[in-house]
């Protein structure tokens, strides 16, 4: 059974089901001899203070502070993830 799982920051449950199911479409095209049925798609939500991209905390890199309560939500793996300015 084909698994698909994606890391990111957290999101809106109707984002989530939008992701989910395109990944979906797009494996039942790929896996045309697996049942549609039996691709199973994973979503683990990553707080900013749990990823390091480069050496940093996103979360310090978002807010220019060291851990501060509720710090950005940008997600591994996103282009310039944040980061201020360029």
């Amino acid at each position: 059974m084909p698994t698909i799982t994606v890391e990111g920051p957290k999101m809106p449950v109707e984002k989530k089901r939008r992701l989910a199911r395109g990944l979906w479409e797009v494996a039942t095209g790929v896996f045309d001899n697996i049942r549609p049925d039996a691709i199973v798609v994973l979503i683990k939500e990553n707080e900013a203070e749990n990823v390091c991209v480069g050496g940093e905390l996103l979360c310090d890199r978002e807010t220019g502070g060291a851990g501060q309560e509720g710090a950005g939500q940008g997600g591994a793996g996103q282009s310039g993830a944040g980061r201020k300015g360029g």
